[in-house]
């Protein structure tokens, strides 16, 4: 197995971040009643904004905030409501910290509002799909894009997902939508690329994908890994609780820092960078 991932400098604005040489953790911060696992824990905006303190003073680089569940069969929430939600808790964690902090969001006055309030990374689940005017703002702002792929929306998209070529399949739509972000200005150092865990794939399905991260090392951009906490690692665990799940969490992740990942997206930060750290000594030596 060839471990030595490849190296990458991440452009972010007027910032850059080396992948390569340690994965990099992103922290999660879930500003919404209904996700699938901390839902309602944070929704108020000095909560939210404490834990992306928390979550950045143990060890997390980036700080993605997110303001509309997509956990599978949700349903979209108005723009206002989206904005509410996200933009105070931004606003905070850019004065109160020095991490990157990344917007998800499949809306570009969403994604265009929190830049303004201090992001620096669009973190886009649709891959450019659902907002025809987020990949024109991706290349003018010159944030760090995140194109994740998902089969179907998240309303539908664990209705018996299918493939003829996971792998193949997967890939291309994540060079496809790559290359649309580039031919609207996007600079190809700003994209890091999700193959997408729990999006539109079955239990199975999720554990080959990061089973083969380091197949998407072809498409010469960061890979990025979110798998905390879902419901594949409930499925082979046991643990039918989201929070429960810590311990097949810290596995999966660990597993794709081998397997190819730059970067791991975590509800849990402080037990994750001390396995990260001994996995990146591991394929380092």
């Amino acid at each position: 197995m060839n471990l030595n991932r490849p190296r990458h400098t991440w452009h972010i604005m007027d910032r850059a971040l080396e992948l390569g040489p340690e994965t990099i953790i992103m922290g999660v911060i879930n500003v919404t009643p209904d996700s699938f696992s901390d839902g309602g824990l944070f929704r108020k905006a000095h909560a939210a904004i404490e834990q992306g303190i928390r979550l950045w003073n143990e060890g997390a680089k980036i700080l993605d905030v997110g303001g509309e569940s997509t956990r599978p069969g949700s349903d979209p929430i108005p723009l206002s409501e989206e904005l509410a939600r996200v933009i105070p808790v931004i606003e905070g964690l850019a004065k109160e910290t020095d991490a990157l902090i990344s917007i998800d969001t499949m809306k570009a006055e969403v994604a265009e509002r929190a830049l303004a309030a201090g992001a620096g990374i669009i973190n886009d689940i649709s891959a450019l799909r659902a907002d025809p005017a987020m990949p024109a703002l991706a290349a003018r702002s010159g944030a760090g894009l995140i194109l994740m792929h998902m089969q179907g929306m998240p309303k539908t998209m664990q209705v018996e997902p299918h493939y003829d070529d996971l792998l193949g399949e997967v890939a291309e739509f994540l060079k496809t939508q790559a290359q649309v972000a580039m031919e609207a200005g996007v600079a190809a150092g700003s994209v890091v690329i999700d193959p997408g865990i729990g999006f539109g794939k079955t239990f199975d399905q999720n554990l080959s994908l990061i089973k083969e991260l380091s197949s998407f090392w072809k498409l010469d951009m960061p890979v990025l890994l979110g798998a905390s906490r879902k419901a594949f690692i409930g499925h082979y665990t046991g643990k039918v609780e989201p929070a429960e799940r810590l311990w097949g969490t810290l596995g999966v992740h660990v597993a794709g820092a081998l397997t190819g990942a730059h970067i791991v997206r975590v509800h849990d930060v402080a037990p994750l960078k001390d396995a990260l750290v001994m996995a990146d000594a591991i394929r380092r030596a």
